[in-house]
């Protein structure tokens, strides 16, 4: 039987609340030991704040709570990290050194510790040591003010904590890398994750465009960002679906599965001229859309092979035909939910449980 590809790797995970444990949840399913070290007495505060998020997130984890203000139990601590392969660390810079199991603490009993510090701002700069959540990261990183509604104000408008799971995802692949490289070279390193700069690297993808198109305003940027034509969320009559008819060739579908009166024009198969009017050829689209129900926006479609799907709640995603064929959703302990979506040679059902506080290490 193949064996889990992480299989052997341990990690000491003391983070909390959702980057940290989210990043080291992938590692345990792709077969990695995971620890949990806890404060003492309470644990994680995501256990008490928010339970089934703490249950999502820490299954097939051990837990092992210490106050590392205690002697006994930062040397408990330094103990664990002399065969660990990974420390997880998701406090802000400078905690886990006035605590005595920072970097240099763990590297001194442990050289070839890969060492990541989940942090908000990363471990330099002005704001390094500042108190952040998602929205604070989102709001930095220039993200923020591309959202909401061209011509209003800046909104947060994000259904999930994009920085949170973009940072930890960030984390997972500098970790894999940085398990490589320590293959080669013998030696460990520090990993210094900052969640915002993982958002401004996503923003490159605007800033691309807008250079390309002179757009130095705020408010043009936001328009290229928010306004494009056959691009969007549009209502039908018990629903919504969404329409992605980027290309010329989609929009030739589009013409065909619906009656765009004057944008059927074939000057409109030119992308510059389309979003001249996109705002009148997404209401024209949206005029056409509404009398429909969703399933019969999303047969039309499908028969004229237009970029489209349904805009489907959290609960009808669980019971999607699609996810079903694909064996997505699996029943847990925290509900329903999706386990890491790319599966691996070893990689079998995944069906542990979240650890009691102290319970052991794995």
């Amino acid at each position: 039987m193949t064996e889990a590809p992480l299989t052997g790797l341990k990690v000491l995970d003391f983070s909390e609340l959702l980057p940290g444990p989210f990043m080291s949840q992938a590692l345990a399913e792709m077969g990695a030991s995971v620890t949990k070290v806890e404060r003492r007495p309470a644990g994680d505060a995501l256990r008490h704040a928010l339970p089934g998020l703490f249950l999502l997130v820490n299954r097939g984890k051990g837990s092992v709570a210490l106050n590392l203000k205690d002697d006994a139990d930062r040397a408990q601590a330094l103990e664990m990290l002399r065969d660990a392969d990974v420390m997880i660390d998701g406090f802000r810079p400078g905690v886990m050194d006035r605590l005595g199991v920072g970097y240099e603490a763990a590297k001194a009993v442990n050289p070839r510790i890969i060492y990541i510090g989940m942090y908000g701002y990363g471990a330099t700069g002005p704001m390094a040591k500042a108190p952040g959540h998602d929205l604070n990261y989102l709001a930095l990183s220039g993200v923020t003010a591309l959202c909401g509604r061209p011509g209003g104000a800046p909104e947060h408008t994000f259904g999930l904590p994009v920085a949170d799971l973009g940072g930890a995802l960030y984390g997972l692949s500098a970790v894999l890398a940085a398990v490589i490289q320590r293959d080669r070279t013998g030696e460990g390193q520090f990993i210094d994750l900052s969640m915002t700069d993982c958002l401004a690297h996503w923003v490159n993808a605007r800033r691309a465009v807008y250079t390309q198109d002179g757009a130095e305003d705020l408010e043009t940027q936001r328009r290229i960002a928010l306004v494009r034509p056959a691009y969007g969320v549009f209502a039908t009559s018990d629903g919504a679906v969404s329409v992605a008819a980027l290309e010329g060739h989609f929009w030739g579908s589009v013409v065909k599965a619906l009656d765009m009166g004057p944008f059927a024009d074939p000057k409109y198969q030119d992308t510059a001229a389309r979003r001249a009017e996109a705002e009148a050829i997404n209401a024209r689209l949206a005029e056409q859309i509404a009398p429909m129900t969703r399933d019969q926006a999303m047969a039309l479609f499908d028969a004229h092979d237009v970029p489209a799907s349904p805009v489907l709640t959290p609960a009808e995603a669980v019971a999607s035909e699609h996810f079903a064929a694909r064996g997505l959703m699996q029943d847990s302990v925290a509900g329903p939910i999706t386990p890491f979506p790319v599966r691996l040679k070893g990689m079998g059902p995944y069906d542990e449980t979240a650890p009691d506080l102290d319970q052991g290490p794995r």
